[in-house]
């Protein structure tokens, strides 16, 4: 990692998907979209896509931009096409906003917004699929996290194909619409293919790199983690694809139980590899970073008990939306946070004092950080976040907002400290810029 050239966009994804994370818990805040509306309002649909598309989204692009070169010891292929990328994705994701408003009555123009968005977020997600996939064919036979990175890649051009159809049925283009069954049908597979499969499988292949990196965890393959790969795989197929088939075929649910067994076994393992990474580190003070992320990794049990609890009581129907908000805010967003306040000065290091390593003294990374005075605020984060899956449960929706609200002030301390650490401001004055060095731009990294 420390040879690897920095990606040059990666910071502005970075801060866009905070944008849209803060945007996005101001509207619950408010109150605006679920549960406030109707799960299919469009105006919940615009609070979802904020944190899919524009927080997670962003988030996971960006960190693979930078990411993917390491994990197979090659330059990025393509990497002109980045900023393009970037550009037709917050294009895209405006006009999908915008799609849903005048969907809703809010918004009150002549232009049909959501066929544009069905064209520039394919484009966008197209282009990431393209230079993280030719740079992930370059490094083969890939290591296990990449392959994890190239499922949820296969992942990510499903849930795109499906939300294409949705916004075709949406403006109207698609005249078969009133034969489509899309929430009760399409829309799990949209949910499924998104939240469990390009976001959850990348997510986990990028722990299976982070974790050891930075706690100095043994980081050789193991068997463990190659059944969690091809057992998450087995999962989504049989989600995807086998279970409606055999529901079209009028079939004894079969699929659905092997599905569920799968996932069982992803779960029960990836759980043993954590434990192991945390167990056998080489580094003794486990940095706030990884103490933060097992919040993320609760969260993530936490999602699956609630499943297993829902399902067999019959409700998960009426009560997706808790399990949802769990996924999204607890295990994807929790394991997101906790890790951006590694990346970002780990690559603002690199910037920075890179070029001099060796040559002058430097602060440690560590030192572009003030942990204690941070710490709080990811326990104010995790225990929002499990005070808000509570009271969607016990549908008490003022708890909930203000459940959203400490998750929000906790967030904004976040981001401010990232901002403080691009701007060197907690490196003592005298270490703070040695001859050879330059203050980081804000939103755009040196590339080297």
């Amino acid at each position: 990692m420390m040879g690897a050239a920095l990606s040059r966009w990666t910071m502005a994804f970075f801060a866009a998907a905070l944008v849209c994370l803060l945007g996005a818990q101001t509207m619950i805040v408010l109150g605006y979209g679920f549960p406030s509306t109707a799960v299919e309002d469009p105006q919940t649909l615009v609070l979802v896509h904020m944190v899919t598309i524009g927080w997670l989204s962003l988030l996971m692009c960006g960190a693979l931009f930078q990411f993917v070169p390491v994990l197979v010891a090659q330059p990025l292929i393509g990497a002109q096409l980045v900023l393009p990328a970037l550009i037709c994705l917050v294009a895209g994701l405006a006009s999908l906003l915008a799609g849903f408003l005048q969907l809703s009555g809010d918004l009150e123009i002549g232009i049909a917004f959501l066929p544009i968005a069905g064209v520039l977020l394919p484009m966008g997600f197209g282009l990431v699929v393209v230079v993280l996939g030719r740079t992930l064919l370059s490094g083969r036979p890939l290591p296990l996290p990449a392959r994890f990175v190239a499922a949820g890649l296969a992942c990510l051009v499903a849930t795109a194909s499906i939300g294409v159809l949705f916004a075709s049925l949406l403006s109207g283009f698609a005249p078969a619409g009133h034969a489509v069954d899309w929430r009760g049908e399409a829309l799990p597979l949209h949910v499924t293919a998104g939240f469990g499969g390009w976001l959850t499988l990348t997510a986990i292949g990028v722990s299976y790199r982070l974790l050891p990196m930075f706690m100095l965890s043994p980081d050789k393959e193991r068997a463990t983690g190659t059944t969690v790969l091809w057992s998450s795989c087995a999962a989504l197929f049989l989600v995807l694809v086998a279970v409606p088939v055999e529901r079209m075929l009028g079939g004894p649910g079969a699929a659905w139980h092997a599905a569920c067994l799968a996932m069982l076994v992803a779960v029960v393992l990836y759980g043993v590899d954590l434990v192991f990474f945390y167990r056998h580190r080489k580094r003794r003070n486990i940095e706030l970073n990884s103490r933060s992320a097992i919040g993320a990794f609760a969260a993530l049990y936490l999602s699956v008990a609630l499943l297993v609890a829902l399902v067999a009581t019959g409700t998960l129907g009426q009560n997706i939306a808790a399990l949802v908000y769990l996924v999204a805010f607890g295990w994807l967003s929790g394991l997101g946070l906790s890790q951006l306040y590694k990346i970002v000065p780990f690559l603002t290091w690199l910037e920075c004092y890179g070029p001099v390593m060796g040559r002058k003294p430097t602060p440690r990374v560590q030192d572009l950080v003030v942990e204690k005075r941070d710490m709080p605020w990811f326990a104010l984060y995790f225990c929002g976040v499990l005070v808000g899956t509570a009271a969607l449960l016990a549908g008490m929706p003022d708890l909930f907002r203000l459940a959203a609200l400490a998750t929000l002030c906790a967030t904004v301390a976040l981001v401010v400290e990232m901002v403080l650490v691009r701007r060197l401001f907690n490196v003592a004055i005298a270490a703070r810029l040695p001859e050879g060095t330059a203050r980081p731009r804000l939103f755009l990294s040196s590339s080297r």
